[in-house]
């Protein structure tokens, strides 16, 4: 999920989550979501009962811990996207919060994940801190961060490039949906890329332009630190070996 950060509180999400029509045909495009199954590791060996997911996005990973008997609370800035959580089956398990997450309430969470591309939406320094330190006043005295990050010396933008071909999904209820993506810049350590999507049915056209930055393992070890975090692990992504992060990060005691 990819969003441009534009002040420190302040998010303008990206068309691809927060355009009605966008949102609607996102899973069509992500996929199954193998890959949130490996979230599902660190909440049982740190035993959560109360998971909050930052950034959910359309809900696929906290309606598949609700269904495992979790109280999960999902919370995105996109209403679209809610929108389109909300109408999902078994959603009504869920809480769902539109917000920023250096607005969230002191939730008493267990543990605290972003997936995807949540944690390298933030493109400043003090975006990220901000986020990571609204985070941590969510969780309780002995809480959980984990997260996902791709390492940037694998360069993952070089095959983005490439991927130049469409890719055209029959959406129920829409029609036929053709997905294109190009790497407009390279300015590292940020990469901007767009999506267009081109409606079928009514020759539409509608784009998404989104912007990432990839930090390095120590700058994100640093800025743990600096928000009150203690890490535990940094571990291998499983379905993506040698090329992503997983940090799992532990609220540190007040001072």
């Amino acid at each position: 999920m990819t969003r441009r950060v534009v002040a420190r509180v302040s998010v303008v999400v990206d068309a691809i989550f927060a355009h009605p029509r966008l949102a609607s045909i996102y899973d069509a495009f992500d996929g199954d979501r193998d890959d949130l199954v490996l979230y599902v590791n660190p909440v049982r060996e740190l035993e959560a009962r109360r998971v909050l997911d930052v950034g959910c996005g359309t809900g696929s990973l906290p309606i598949l811990l609700a269904r495992r008997g979790l109280e999960v609370v999902g919370i995105d800035p996109a209403e679209a996207s809610l929108a389109v959580a909300r109408g999902k089956d078994g959603a009504s398990k869920v809480t769902w919060i539109q917000s920023h997450a250096t607005s969230l309430p002191p939730l008493q969470a267990d543990l605290a994940v972003m997936t995807g591309n949540v944690a390298r939406v933030f493109l400043t320094d003090q975006e990220w801190i901000a986020t990571l330190r609204g985070i941590r006043k969510a969780l309780a005295a002995n809480g959980h961060l984990a997260f996902e990050t791709r390492r940037p010396e694998r360069r993952a933008w070089e095959n983005w490039a490439v991927e130049t071909g469409p890719v055209i999904r029959e959406v129920p209820g829409v029609g036929e949906v053709e997905q294109r993506r190009e790497v407009t810049e390279v300015a590292l350590p940020y990469v901007t890329f767009r999506h267009s999507y081109r409606f079928t049915r009514d020759h539409i056209v509608l784009n998404s332009t989104s912007t990432l930055r990839f930090r390095s393992r120590e700058e994100i070890e640093e800025s743990l630190a600096d928000s009150g975090f203690m890490v535990l692990e940094v571990r291998d992504a499983p379905d993506r070996p040698r090329r992503e992060y997983i940090f799992v990060a532990e609220r540190s005691p007040e001072p």
